[in-house]
């Protein structure tokens, strides 16, 4: 019997194309695993109205580990339109399944390595002033809550009554109070002292671990006095545990100037869930785009591994495909990692670093190249050929 089981969940569009790349460079390196296919996404929405069916949830619940592939997601209205017919005006409403999993499993911390690999013709340069140009190494880690904040899904349109009476106790809610209620939306950004601990112990363990002289805390207390300021108080308490690590303030707007002027100053960062979701990938736009970026969504009992990127379908139907499967592969490094395999986690590492590096096989997205079947006659190598580089480098 297999060491592992690996909840598979392709999803949609690419997701389909990248999962079985990853897979076989897990077997390539030796992963002893079993892999149990699992439906999610789209299809099922329209289905079933329901994108994360319960039997995905189970195998989860059972067997802890999943890969995940990618997502369609689509506004409300156009999601209520591919309702089949016979599931419509029965309640049901479409809610994001990977954000589905993470309040389900309290997968509550979100791990997003951007690394940049030399030779990448997509990493951040900078003009130097004597006229050339240098190339910073980033090697950012965004560790992101995963499961408060704006993504909580606590919204209305048209907001009742009672939740109407509540916000009046606000003053601020004065320059609102006459407006009609089917004119009004609203979200509610709600944190947790215990998740913003939970992450930042996170985040301060893997700075020490990794030898990462302290961690930046990336909100907005300036402006959001209350829930910023929650982190920014819960951050000062845990880097007490941690004399020797240093603990650092920026304000996201900053933070984004900041990032494109010297990227290579920062290292872990710690965030709420949506100016994580923003930083880290503006991050990885400085380290080759999504087509590298990898992430982990990591809870006390199950574990789900992914790359941020979307599901782009109009390139799921290309044969031969030609999306990039570095982020997934990445993903799936970070599994054996999380699994106390890092020895095989880092041959990965250093098979993409060394392809990467070579130049000889490159996707359409390193050559800078619009997507479309015609990127083979300029020279693009297909999703499979450029695992099969990654292979045979292993």
């Amino acid at each position: 019997m297999a060491n592992y089981k690996v909840v598979s969940m392709p999803g949609d569009g690419i997701g389909k194309v990248v999962l079985p790349e990853a897979i076989r460079v897990l077997d390539a390196v030796g992963f002893d695993a079993d892999y149990i296919h699992a439906d999610i996404g789209w299809e099922f929405w329209c289905t079933e109205g329901n994108a994360l069916p319960e039997r995905t949830v189970d195998l989860l619940a059972e067997h802890k580990l999943g890969l995940f592939g990618a997502i369609t997601s689509k506004p409300k209205a156009k999601a209520t339109a591919e309702l089949d017919p016979s599931l419509r005006d029965k309640g049901h409403v479409y809610f994001s399944p990977i954000v589905g999993m993470r309040q389900r499993f309290q997968l509550d911390v979100c791990l997003r390595p951007c690394r940049s690999f030399p030779g990448n013709p997509l990493n951040f340069i900078r003009r130097t002033v004597d006229g050339g140009f240098e190339e910073p190494k980033v090697d950012a880690v965004i560790f992101r809550q995963n499961t408060e904040g704006l993504y909580c899904g606590i919204e209305w349109t048209n907001p009742p009554a009672g939740v109407r009476d509540g916000l009046a106790l606000h003053p601020k809610y004065k320059a609102f109070a006459d407006v009609p209620p089917e004119e009004l939306a609203m979200s509610v950004r709600l944190f947790t002292r215990k998740a913003c601990e939970r992450i930042l112990r996170a985040s301060f363990a893997y700075a020490k671990k990794h030898g990462y002289p302290g961690v930046t805390v990336c909100e907005k207390p300036n402006v959001l006095r209350e829930t910023s300021g929650m982190m920014e108080t819960v951050a000062a308490e845990v880097q007490k545990d941690y004399p020797e690590l240093k603990l650092w303030s920026t304000n996201i707007d900053a933070q984004m100037m900041w990032l494109t002027k010297n990227p290579e100053d920062y290292g872990v960062l710690v965030a709420g869930n949506l100016f994580g979701d923003i930083i880290s990938d503006a991050f990885a736009g400085l380290v080759g785009g999504l087509g590298f970026a990898c992430s982990g969504n990591i809870g006390d009992d199950v574990a789900v591994f992914e790359p941020t990127h979307g599901s782009a379908p109009k390139y799921e139907q290309l044969d031969p495909p030609i999306v990039n499967p570095i982020a997934m592969i990445l993903s799936g490094a970070m599994l054996l990692d999380h699994v106390d395999e890092g020895a095989k986690a880092d041959r990965i590492r250093g098979a993409v670093a060394a392809v990467v590096a070579e130049g000889k096989v490159r996707t359409y997205d390193m050559l800078k190249l619009p997507g479309g079947p015609e990127v083979f006659q300029r020279g693009a190598a297909s999703t499979r050929e450029l695992t099969d580089a990654i292979l045979a480098n292993l």
